[in-house]
């Protein structure tokens, strides 16, 4: 499974938002820090769930984060993240 995956697994499973898109944005860092040959390190997630409902963007963000907080000790080096309430 790629990273990709993995994470749209983890967000289904946490936030059964009714929309998910989930970019492998490290073409874009090749040569930068943290980018790896064959990419899985650099990725935009845009998320729609009621569980964000009423929430700052930092809380919607800090959810996120802990919800993919092995992949962001691991593999994910840089990680934009655009959230909505539905």
């Amino acid at each position: 499974m790629s990273v990709r995956e993995h994470i749209e697994n983890k967000l289904n499973t946490c936030f059964s938002p009714s929309a998910l898109v989930v970019t492998d944005d490290s073409h874009l860092h090749a040569g930068h820090a943290g980018a790896r040959p064959g990419g899985n390190s650099h990725f935009t997630v845009e998320i729609v769930s009621t569980r964000f409902a009423g929430l700052t963007r930092i809380a919607c963000h800090r959810l996120v984060n802990e919800a993919l907080a092995e992949e962001l000790a691991g593999p994910i080096h840089a990680l934009v993240i655009k959230t909505r309430a539905s």
